[in-house]
């Protein structure tokens, strides 16, 4: 009697186990989070891959206890164009949220604003049409280009994730600073281009921005 009395609570057990597998209960899938960029995203001129902004990303965000994958969709050079061309084919059913950090070429370029508005918008609005949550990292242009350019571009950023109901990140670069406007005091965290970060500051730049990502994490979750 006694085997079997444990042989049933041993069955009802287990058949309540899958019950809550099946209904996934018991077993959240991670947050997925693509990383839509340009070299910023893809780790460019780093020895070790590892020390990427992706990377380091995942694995803090794993130290504060999130259960998240985060997936490198960035390519060098890409513009804001390059990202509108490949949005659709990037979001995938598997993806939770999205990070879009671009227009750094299209400065580096001198693109017409306008063009960056259209393609930031496409990309937005293919994001905002999957019903998933975005983050789009702030991006300003230098004085050089004259205050007109620089007028006109500065706002994309703030009126697309307005009109798009996405989170605004303070500038990309910002937390190498702390807040000091003076690029000569991010020189000892850039590689030797002077554009792109070191590990160092890969490292200061995921602390910077893990906040507002974390964030996005938390909506993610709640849909």
């Amino acid at each position: 009697m006694v085997t079997e009395g444990y042989g049933l609570i041993r069955g009802v057990r287990n058949g309540l186990t899958v019950t809550l597998l099946a209904s996934g209960i018991a077993a959240a899938e991670p947050v997925t989070v693509v990383a839509l960029g340009d070299s910023l995203t893809a780790g460019y001129g780093l020895a070790d891959q590892s020390q990427g902004f992706v990377p380091v990303l995942e694995a803090w965000l794993k130290a504060k206890g999130h259960d998240v994958v985060v997936q490198n969709a960035g390519v060098s050079g890409d513009t804001t164009a390059g990202g509108a061309a490949r949005i659709d084919w990037t979001l995938t059913d598997d993806v939770d949220a999205v990070i879009v950090n671009l227009g750094g070429n299209d400065l580096l370029r001198g693109l017409p604003p306008g063009e960056s508005r259209a393609n930031m918008d496409k990309i937005a609005g293919a994001i905002a049409a999957r019903g998933l949550p975005m983050l789009i990292v702030a991006m300003v242009a230098p004085p050089n280009y004259g205050a007109d350019y620089k007028a006109a571009f500065d706002v994309i950023y703030p009126d697309i994730a307005a009109q798009y109901g996405a989170d605004l990140t303070q500038p990309y670069f910002a937390p190498m600073t702390g807040g000091n406007p003076d690029p000569l005091a991010a020189m000892a965290f850039m590689q030797d281009d002077a554009i792109h970060p070191n590990a160092e500051g890969v490292a200061k730049l995921v602390a910077g921005h893990g906040p507002q990502i974390r964030a996005l994490l938390d909506k993610a979750r709640a849909k």
